[in-house]
């Protein structure tokens, strides 16, 4: 009878080692659905998978982006569609204050102490933070964009820009970037627009119809400046919602990728699980017969 040499026996053993890596590799497929759990499962998808995830990753980030600029423009947007009402009662503060003063010039003053508040609002609005960051100042958000001068009687004389000549941008997607802020050349003029309306208030209190008239053009052009702010400040949140559903609809494709390349098929696996476990079996019997043989059986 021929005795198993230590070559055999070495084999035997690596081929049990192997089909008992196998059978453990796919009862953990059986178990978590995942065919791909670490690069050396199967490198190339392993590779492939790297890469979304990381795109993923990217996608994320440009989606908190994109959210907080949203919020930012949302909340700038509503602080110049409040300077827009103020700018709508200023113009109708001109026509009747100028009436007014035609037959009673001491009712004008009623006017001008309306508009003495509006300017205060103006000055709030402009002035306005979104998370402790001024809104209007470009990327100096630290301190107030809009310092105002008042007189003995503490009315705002005057107000100056103080913010920055430019915006901070964020990033939304592959070489996308956007500002949420309203442009500081726009900012520039909503100042501007308070001081139209500090020269419309001393018109008023000056009691001179035509002053109040003179005064109305350039509250008339203001108005234009923040109708065209309120467009950019909509087209603005418009190209952010797109950019987010574009986001969305990647991410949520690249899951379906990764899980195209990593997910197991439970039928195939199982099956492949059956194959082995009976391969195993079968070595494992194979081998207890082959290493009963020992070196007394064969001197007897």
């Amino acid at each position: 009878m021929r005795i198993p040499d230590l070559n055999n026996s070495d084999n035997l053993l690596g081929h049990l080692q192997r089909l008992n890596s196998r059978q453990a590799g796919l009862q953990n497929e059986v178990s978590t659905g995942q065919r791909i759990t670490r690069p050396s499962d199967d490198p190339a998808p392993a590779a492939r998978v790297l890469e979304m995830q990381a795109e993923k990753q990217r996608i994320q980030q440009y989606s908190r982006n994109a959210d907080r600029g949203l919020e930012i423009s949302q909340t700038t947007y509503s602080a110049v569609s409040e300077l827009k009402k103020v700018s709508d009662r200023a113009g109708e503060i001109g026509v009747l204050g100028t009436g007014v003063l035609l037959s009673d010039p001491s009712a004008a003053q009623s006017y001008a102490k309306e508009l003495n508040q509006l300017i205060e609002h103006g000055l709030q609005m402009v002035n306005s933070q979104y998370a402790g960051e001024h809104l209007f100042g470009g990327v100096k958000t630290d301190t107030a964009p809009f310092a105002a001068t008042r007189d003995a009687a503490g009315q705002i004389t005057g107000v100056t820009y103080a913010g920055a000549a430019t915006s901070a941008e964020f990033h939304i997607g592959e070489g996308a970037k956007i500002s949420p802020f309203n442009t500081p050349a726009s900012n520039q003029e909503l100042g501007n627009f308070i001081n139209n309306l500090v020269a419309m208030r001393d018109a008023l209190q000056s009691g001179s119809a035509g002053a109040v008239q003179a005064a109305q053009p350039a509250l008339r052009a203001s108005e234009d400046q923040i109708l065209g702010a309120v467009g950019d400040l909509a087209s603005t949140q418009t190209r952010l919602e797109g950019d987010q559903a574009q986001n969305e609809a990647r991410f949520s494709e690249l899951e379906k990728l990764t899980s195209k390349e990593t997910d197991a098929d439970l039928s195939e696996t199982i099956v492949k699980l059956t194959q082995t476990q009976t391969a195993y079996q079968a070595a494992l019997q194979v081998g207890a017969q082959v290493m009963r043989v020992s070196l007394l059986d064969y001197l007897r």
